[in-house]
């Protein structure tokens, strides 16, 4: 049979699970880590950061369960909000990709000039002082360095593969079932 039967299914829903809890930890972690080191002094960064990891390790639980008790409603309920976060999160990463270098800028100089926090935080953090031009008058003589990063684009990618993986694992008819029973 290979791995096209029910059990395959199973195992692959409750790995793709056991990941975004992983991931969720670790987001929580980062976050938790980041503010205690003091590497960020924003607090709405911080509780976002922990807020999208308690939601992740909440819909990774509910998946997991339903894949390991084969449970109808939260199955439906975890491939629906999935498939949600996926269109969310695809449409950002598009986005994030789809503007050019000036829109760039512009984005990261109106952040800049918003909060002094900010600043500090950026400055302490990718060693560099200033947002266009260095103050020589300072002590500073790091530059900054760009990271393009396409994270949030592969990961948007994998949560599909758990709305196929759960709809595919819904409607199997597990073998140790009564054969009478519906799904």
């Amino acid at each position: 049979m290979g791995c096209a039967g029910f059990t395959c299914s199973k195992h692959c829903l409750c790995a793709l699970n056991i990941l975004y809890v992983m991931v969720s930890l670790l987001l929580v972690g980062i976050a938790a880590w980041g503010k205690w080191l003091g590497l960020v002094s924003s607090f709405q960064v911080v509780g976002g950061l922990i807020g999208v990891g308690v939601f992740l390790f909440f819909v990774a639980l509910a998946g997991l369960i339903g894949a390991m008790k084969h449970h109808q409603v939260l199955l439906f309920f975890y491939m629906i909000v999935l498939f949600l976060v996926f269109v969310v999160q695809l449409s950002v990463s598009c986005a994030c990709l789809a503007i050019n270098r000036e829109q760039q800028d512009h984005l990261l100089e109106v952040g800049w000039n918003n909060s002094q926090s900010t600043q500090r935080d950026v400055e302490k953090s990718l060693n560099c002082c200033s947002f266009r031009h260095v103050d020589y008058n300072t002590t500073c003589t790091a530059t900054c360095f760009p990271n393009h990063s396409c994270i949030g684009l592969f990961f948007s990618f994998t949560e599909i593969l758990g709305v196929w993986l759960t709809y595919r694992y819904r409607n199997q008819k597990d073998p140790r079932a009564n054969p009478s029973a519906f799904l």
